[in-house]
């Protein structure tokens, strides 16, 4: 089922054991900060219900074909990204320089966690001030006092950084089954239950209907060229794809496995959670006379001043930056991962060895974005701050390339016979689509997105 005549690989780290491990292990990792986090914001930058319509139509036609394509790569190879793609690069055409795809998005991911985890820390330390009641009766001032208290200290959030990098190698070090498959059984089912918990409150906020209204009535007046690629981009990476991560969980599903179906169902339960977001966050924004197009800081500091005013507010605020926790945990655990089986496999690591080594690796470079936040903040060089800068490169430029090659792999370079033996070609039209949307679709839209990022388009 790989090459002609080739026996089918076994991957080295082990195998979900039910689709369902597989499906919330992917559904972690593309529920994350995207989703809670900027989701919300970007949709109401751009004007809420038309941006959501060109949000849903990009993550169905372009962001599930690419998905379906890493997978497939990933099942097919059985390998570290880096190893999977100089294997398939030889077998379907001849070289192994389609290795330097696979090792781009492991340190696309590397760059990614270095800063994500800091991101994650702010949402553990969060947690804290939420449950001490720090921002009950808070005003705007006070809110910005203590996340500037978080953000601008080093010795502060360099322990809140420390503490998401241990919780994430500890589920890491623990393997495939043991570890990866048993914490996102525990976390994205209580992931989806605080969410619908919030959800609850927020329907009785007086202005869910507001918020409804706003998330899901097309304004096509407040649609601009601008608000598509973003709804493009923001369907791209929510989805995780480009970094390694879809790929390196592809390797260990098994092969009876439907790939379409269990694809479908992470873009579904990726898609809603983060409407589910929006339908948290926009009453309780409407309700509070806050801005829902107040950009990156609507989670840490606009919320925040709603959460200290409302009934409950300590429980649901406490809630709020928990969900969020789980949401990023999830997501870095994903992102760690192919590293660690790079690692192992490169150099012939233990699994435990390999997290520790890599994930210190990461946790040292996070402290670059962490002082770039306080000391260094008034270091500025190309795009502002180093955090400014690496996430821009990583996000904008880094995933877009490693998304486009991936699909253009998948679409073009693999013979028609290899993705249909992995993609059930009797599946007939859907099998189609795929392939339509991988050669033509999906490489046009990833380039625009990536003209954007270069700020060519």
């Amino acid at each position: 089922m790989n090459a002609p005549g080739a026996e089918r690989r076994r991957s080295l780290h082990g195998e979900w054991t039910s689709r369902l491990g597989f499906i919330l292990a992917l559904a972690g990792s593309a529920v994350g900060l995207g989703n809670i986090w900027r989701f919300p914001y970007v949709a109401g930058q751009n004007g809420g219900g038309a941006f959501v319509l060109v949000y849903l139509v990009c993550v169905f036609a372009i962001g599930l074909p690419i998905m379906m394509s890493e997978v497939l790569i990933g099942r097919r190879g059985r390998r570290n990204p880096v190893r999977t793609m100089a294997l398939l690069g030889e077998e379907e055409a001849g070289t192994r320089a389609w290795g330097l795809v696979g090792l781009l998005g492991v340190f696309t991911g590397f760059l990614i966690l270095s800063f994500y985890s800091v991101i994650g820390g702010w949402t553990v330390a969060y947690i804290v001030e939420a449950a001490s009641g720090a921002f009950v009766n808070a005003g705007a001032d006070d809110v910005a006092r203590i996340f500037s208290g978080i953000v601008s200290s080093p010795a502060v959030a360099g322990v809140w950084h420390t503490l998401f990098m241990i919780l994430t190698i500890g589920v890491v070090v623990l393997g495939v089954e043991q570890g990866l498959e048993r914490a996102v059984r525990v976390l994205v089912p209580a992931l989806v239950a605080l969410m619908l918990v919030l959800l609850g409150y927020s329907m009785t906020t007086g202005s869910f209907l507001q918020g409804v209204v706003f998330l899901f009535e097309p304004r096509f007046d407040e649609l601009t060229g601008d608000s598509v690629l973003a709804a493009l981009g923001q369907a791209f990476f929510t989805l995780s794809v480009g970094m390694g991560a879809v790929m390196t969980y592809g390797a260990y599903l098994p092969d009876h496995e439907s790939i379409p179906r269990a694809s479908i169902a992470v873009v579904i339960a990726d898609t809603s959670i983060a409407l589910l977001a929006g339908l948290v966050i926009f009453p309780i924004v409407f309700a509070h006379g806050l801005d829902p197009a107040s950009g990156p800081g609507l989670v840490f500091q606009s919320l925040p001043l709603a959460f200290g005013q409302m009934p409950g507010g300590v429980i649901v605020a406490t809630l709020f930056f928990l969900l969020l926790t789980f949401a990023a945990w999830t997501s870095a655990i994903s992102i760690l991962e192919p590293a660690v089986a790079f690692f192992m496999e490169t150099w012939e690591l233990t699994r435990a060895k390999a997290a520790v080594i890599v994930g210190t690796l990461i946790w040292l470079l996070g402290f670059v974005t962490v002082l770039s936040f306080g000391p260094w903040s008034d270091f500025r060089f190309w795009r502002g701050t180093w955090f400014d800068n690496i996430d821009h490169i990583s996000n904008n430029l880094f995933l877009p390339i490693g998304g486009l090659a991936i699909v253009v792999f998948a679409g073009w370079v693999m013979a028609r016979n290899s993705t249909a033996d992995e993609l059930d070609p009797e599946a007939g039209r859907g099998y189609r689509l795929w392939r339509i949307s991988a050669r033509y679709l999906a490489p046009v839209a990833v380039t625009l997105t990536l003209l954007s990022g270069l700020e060519l388009f």
